[in-house]
């Protein structure tokens, strides 16, 4: 009997039945090995393999043959599994439908947007599988801790999804905490299974998955295939009207042949529509601005064609029944041309079925993010698809030399090399200080358990895994301005309990989230929600949203609205947001594609010029042989090549020895250059200087966060005190090993 063989015995004949029933002629490999982990050992499992590769089969098959085995599985919730999403919870089981319902498991969903009375049915006989976010989960532990061992009494299995986009992030570490916490209640710990598409370190994903667990964690390495990929690049100056901008096309044009053209409107987004339209498709752009710029455009350009308006808007500021509109369109299979215009909010594990293609504008700020968009076409069979679309405003004659650089199309194929020669994949950036989910795990544990002696607090805090290296003597200072400050309260018995302050921002919802969420306007049109927006507009001005123009009624300030109606046009509207980290490998790749002379085939003619003359150009500069290339007068522009922390803590580094330096008006962009102001001895000796300074005192992080800063950058960091944000900081936004390699050693 092969391994396969014995793995499918094993399971109930309803979950035969449905493998039967779906065609398959056999198991595929993470699903063996997923059923021989599962079934075979008392071990955690982390099961990461491609998009569409069948994980969520993979795991559910054995865990549910496993459950149904358990002679109390319905005297309590058997299952727990966490999602980062509404949408990814309300969505991922209805492939296991009909397997559910032959088991006779009861699925229930909980979450914000779920009605009172379906939560009550579990709460009234808790079995089965709980989907639930990690903010309803901290909701629940807050407010039904004794509820808790009735609740989970029986829990088998913890599964959270998407763990690549948890891992290292204060949410993500929540939801370890709410796992260490749940296990103190009932006196175990369940095992956990963890989920994804793109895990970049599949150890430390691994040990983070584990931990507090008390077991240990399988991650089965999934077998390196032969990538099948279906890509185009295609690159465009936004003030040339020309389709076709490079000099090749127009050479064919001039023999005869079809080259040239004009656009109606914009020559890169004609060309992204001519992609796109009549199929069915997402296109992907790295903000909300650029994704509702992007969805008016397309739709003034099919407006304009007399096309029918097949076009879709989903990103996180959108009403749920606009967001809701655009998944059950792509989801439904006798669609044929949808196109919804999507921000991360779709980079998720939502399937929504087949797709001929995928776009993209510009390029993602990392490898994870590619492959997850990537992911979304190519399912049930055909091979993944992407188009990718780059525009950028024409460079001045007299542009400095870094501006010349077109720096989204050297990450974009960049991430490309990076993954299709080495496989590589971001790995997780783990914090050492979180400190708001510090404060916010403080408070939540005060009101679930009730009052505590400050060690008793210190013990069941520091206790949780993400916080295993906060010292005490900082926890301790924490501790010390929350009672200052009032969000604790020492009794008279010694106890602490929520103070006065503490109060109004635990009794408010949005304490259960840990993410940072912004005060936004709600936007009505008639008797339909739009979305929201942060800033309200006068009456009479006009904002985008949704895809298209609004002009503004009515604001009413107290109750957070915005009356409008729809008029003709195209706008943009901002959002408060960042950008996301850069890894120091694709910077290396983007140095590599700038300098090797390779030629990818997956550019367009007027990519492959844009990236010819760009290569010519940092070439001549010198780019090629120096980090530290002279302007002209007193500019200089520094190339390090380094990632976002790295970055950061070289930039931080000249700031600090600027005078010593003998270098002034430091500035970047992103984490491709520094320019500074230098008189020409102190620029030629620059790099034997730094390499000077840190030979003799070493870089230390520390000492690069001046005493006046306070870095707020998290949820709940403008309640800690300055002095321990200067720590953070230090430790988990700046790094200083690649920057002493690349300065002291010369390395590139």
């Amino acid at each position: 009997m092969t391994e396969a063989e014995r793995v499918f015995s094993r399971f109930p004949d309803f979950i035969k039945e449905y493998i039967y029933s779906h065609g398959w002629s056999e198991l595929r490999d993470i699903q063996i090995e997923a059923a021989r982990v599962i079934l075979d050992t008392d071990s955690n499992l982390l099961l990461s393999s491609s998009t569409a590769s069948g994980k969520t089969e993979a795991a559910f098959f054995p865990i549910i043959a496993d459950v149904i085995d358990s002679p109390d599985y319905k005297s309590s919730v058997s299952v727990l599994y966490i999602a980062p999403l509404k949408s990814l919870i309300n969505d991922q089981f209805y492939r296991l439908d009909e397997l559910l319902d032959a088991s006779g498991i009861r699925v229930t969903h909980w979450h914000g947007d779920v009605g009172v009375s379906h939560k009550s049915k579990l709460l009234k006989n808790p079995e089965g599988i709980l989907q639930i976010t990690p903010e309803s989960l901290e909701s629940m532990l807050m407010n039904r801790s004794n509820d808790i061992p009735r609740l989970f009494g029986a829990l088998k299995y913890v599964v959270i999804d998407e763990i690549h986009s948890l891992i290292g992030a204060d949410r993500g570490n929540q939801v370890i905490c709410l796992l260490s916490r749940i296990a103190r209640l009932i006196g175990y710990s369940p095992r956990r299974v963890g989920l994804s598409a793109t895990v970049g370190d599949v150890h430390l994903a691994a040990e983070w998955l584990g931990a507090g667990s008390g077991r240990e964690t399988i991650a089965p390495i999934p077998p390196r295939v032969p990538l099948k990929w279906r890509l185009g690049a295609e690159h465009f100056y936004i003030e040339n009207p020309d389709e076709n901008q490079s000099k090749r096309a127009k050479s064919s044009a001039s023999d005869g042949r079809e080259g040239g053209g004009y656009a109606r409107l914009d020559p890169g987004f004609e060309f992204l529509y001519d992609a796109v339209y009549g199929k069915k498709a997402l296109v992907f752009s790295n903000s909300r601005e650029e994704t509702e710029y992007v969805t008016a455009t397309l739709r003034q350009i099919s407006k304009a064609r007399g096309d029918r308006d097949v076009f879709y808007i989903h990103h996180g500021n959108l009403s749920a029944s606009l967001r809701e509109d655009a998944e059950l369109t792509m989801k439904d299979d006798t669609v044929t041309q949808a196109v919804t215009c999507a921000t991360v909010t779709l980079e998720l594990g939502i399937d929504i079925g087949r797709l001929d293609r995928v776009a993209q504008i510009g390029s993602p700020t990392t490898v994870s993010g590619f492959l997850q968009r990537l992911g979304r076409s190519g399912r049930r069979g055909s091979p993944p698809e992407m188009v990718m679309l780059y525009r950028e405003e024409t460079p001045l004659p007299n542009a400095p030399l870094p501006e010349i650089i077109p720096w989204e199309l050297l990450r974009g194929i960049g991430i490309v090399e990076l993954y299709s020669s080495e496989r590589f994949i971001e790995p997780p950036r783990l914090k050492k200080m979180p400190l708001s989910l510090a404060f916010h795990q403080t408070l939540s544990t005060i009101m679930s358990e009730g009052e505590l002696t400050p060690r008793e607090l210190a013990d069941r805090v520091l206790s949780l895994p993400p916080f295993a290296h906060l010292s005490r003597e900082d926890y301790r200072a924490l501790l010390v301005s929350m009672i200052n400050d009032e969000y604790l309260e020492l009794t008279e018995g010694g106890g602490l309990i929520v103070g006065l302050r503490g109060e109004r921002i635990v009794n408010s919802f949005k304490f259960y989230a840990v993410f940072k969420d912004s005060e936004d306007y709600t936007v009505r049109c008639e008797s339909e929600e739009i979305g929201t927006i942060t800033t309200p507009p006068p009456v009479g001005d006009r904002f985008a949203l949704a895809g298209r123009v609004w002009e503004v009624r009515e604001v009413d300030i107290p109750r957070r609205l915005i009356f409008v109606k729809a008029v003709e046009g195209k706008m943009e509207v901002s959002w408060p947001g960042d950008s996301g980290e850069i890894h120091t490998k694709l910077l290396l790749a983007m140095r590599e594609v700038l300098f090797n002379g390779k030629d990818y085939a997956f550019l367009g003619d007027n990519a492959k010029e844009r990236l010819e003359n760009a290569r010519r150009v940092a070439k001549n500069a010198g780019m090629d042989r120096n980090m530290l290339i002279f302007l002209g007068g007193q500019s200089y522009v520094l190339f390090p090549w380094l990632g976002t922390r790295s970055f950061r803590t070289m930039r931080r580094f000249l700031q600090k020895n600027a005078t010593h330096l003998g270098i002034s008006d430091i500035q970047s962009e992103g984490c491709c250059y520094i320019t500074f102001k230098a008189k020409s001895d102190a620029g030629r000796a620059l790099m034997a200087n730094i390499k000077n300074i840190i030979d003799t005192e070493g870089l230390d992080t520390g000492e690069l966060v001046v005493g006046g800063e306070c870095p707020v950058f998290d949820k709940f960091d403008e309640y800690i005190p300055p002095e321990l944000l200067r720590k953070a900081y230090a430790t988990d936004r700046l790094l200083a090993d690649e920057v002493t390699l690349r300065m002291c050693e010369g390395v590139i």
